[in-house]
């Protein structure tokens, strides 16, 4: 079970490259992945996001890539046409204002005016960077996988244990449902004494109301289903990739919980069905911090 939630850091320190990917991820119910580089990885930004797909499946991911460059990089001169017609053009109108000021305008002159000649970079990454960047981002993603299994293994720990408190609740649930109707029986004997002023009960009018309400009120199916979601539930807590399952599986265990509320009719029942609920919240607010 991993956690949505970690850090990751990786680096590469070789051959005059110093290069660090950071990768903070928090939860997200889909997998999304934002990536702030320097322009000269622009163009492999989608081969980054790529590779932290290999590692997620749901999470928001901000990955954060530094680079220095110490290697010696080859260049060149680009002229700027536009820059330079400008100054040939300023020149030939001064003349004319001015005729008689002699005309010192050289091609080397011309040359070290600003942005005529700007120095620009051969290529963008070459084949050492991208390598680098590759190591990186395995390292980053790496750590971050160690530190969302941590984490992933205390969500765990406490997710069961919490199921274990809500198996004790459907045996208590289990227990008492039984004694549901008997009770129901007895207290609806005593009111038709207390309203008829102690003369005899149809004994067959108060057992058809009595199946009757023993009819509404059961809540066996209910019960084998909640046993059934939790033996599930520890199943699929064996797997990698859960979060969407157990998302889908809280949400049968809240629909349960809450038909034994509505069907109870008897106080104890209904006091061990928001019981039952308040651990099955507590389950699905974990379950949202899971991949």
């Amino acid at each position: 079970m991993l956690s949505m939630t970690g850090y990751g850091r990786g680096e590469y320190k070789q051959n005059g490259i110093e290069l660090t990917v950071e990768v903070k991820t928090v939860n997200n119910r889909y997998l999304d992945v934002n990536v702030k580089s320097p322009r000269i990885f622009v163009s492999y930004e989608e081969v980054i996001r790529s590779r932290i797909r290999e590692k997620m499946s749901r999470g928001h991911a901000d990955v954060f890539i530094s680079l220095i460059d110490k290697r010696e990089k080859s260049q060149r001169l680009c002229l700027d046409e536009g820059a330079a017609e400008a100054y040939v053009q300023a020149a030939k109108q001064i003349l004319k204002i001015y005729p008689d000021m002699p005309n010192d305008l050289t091609l080397t002159s011309l040359m070290r005016y600003p942005d005529v000649l700007k120095h620009e970079e051969v290529s963008g990454a070459d084949e050492q960077l991208i390598c680098a960047l590759e190591c990186a981002v395995c390292e980053a993603m790496d750590n971050l996988n160690v530190m969302r299994a941590a984490e992933g293994k205390k969500l765990e720990e406490d997710m069961l244990a919490r199921v274990e408190a809500i198996e004790s609740t459907v045996e208590q649930i289990s227990k008492r449902a039984p004694l549901v109707a008997s009770a129901y029986a007895a207290r609806l004997q005593e009111k038709i004494k207390n309203y008829l002023s102690g003369a005899e009960v149809d004994q067959s009018r108060l057992l058809t109301e009595v199946a009757l309400f023993a009819d509404k009120s059961n809540i066996d199916e209910e019960i084998t289903r909640l046993r059934s979601h939790i033996a599930q539930f520890r199943n699929i807590c064996k797997s990698a990739q859960v979060g969407r399952k157990l998302d889908f599986l809280i949400q049968e265990f809240n629909r349960e919980s809450n038909t034994v509320c509505s069907k109870s009719n008897d106080v104890d029942v209904t006091a061990y069905a928001l019981s039952l609920k308040n651990e099955i919240e507590k389950i699905r607010e974990q379950v949202q911090n899971v991949e």
